[in-house]
């Protein structure tokens, strides 16, 4: 029997799918998924597939452009956020940097998702030889995630 790789897609519970997807979108350099073929919209797909109105949010789903990473998928769910955050997203936003350059860039990557709706936690700050330093911030909904 061969092994067989498998791809990973990120599910998200939320309110609001759309909303949660165009923050996710920014912060990863992502796009919207495409809609269907034949389909110029999702607008014009949904509603040759008899979606009603109210329930064209009920989901959405974001790409990496370049095909690499995981496709992250909003879906509505009636109930809010109850708890921390058992697995979490890691967004890498300071790549080959160390010490107070890698906290700036952080940080500047902080300021710039907190101006799309995130929520700034909590500062870890470097304690070497293993901790680099990193921030946890909150998506629009309140799921943790942290800026490394």
């Amino acid at each position: 029997m061969t092994e067989q790789t498998r791809t990973v897609q990120i599910t998200f519970d939320c309110a609001d799918p759309a909303a949660l997807a165009a923050f996710w979108a920014t912060t990863l350099g992502y796009r919207l998924q495409d809609p269907p073929g034949g389909f110029e919209s999702w607008e014009q797909a949904l509603e040759a597939m008899g979606v009603p109105p109210e329930r064209r949010n009920d989901a959405s789903a974001v790409v990496d452009p370049a095909g690499s990473g995981p496709r992250l998928f909003f879906q509505r769910v009636p109930e809010g956020k109850q708890a921390k955050n058992r697995v979490h997203l890691d967004v890498r936003a300071a790549p080959g940097l160390s010490g107070d350059a890698r906290m700036a860039a952080l940080e500047a990557e902080a300021e710039r998702l907190v101006s799309h709706g995130a929520t700034r936690l909590r500062r870890h700050e470097p304690a070497p030889p293993l901790g680099a330093g990193h921030l946890v911030l909150a998506d629009p909904e309140g799921n943790e995630f942290c800026l490394d």
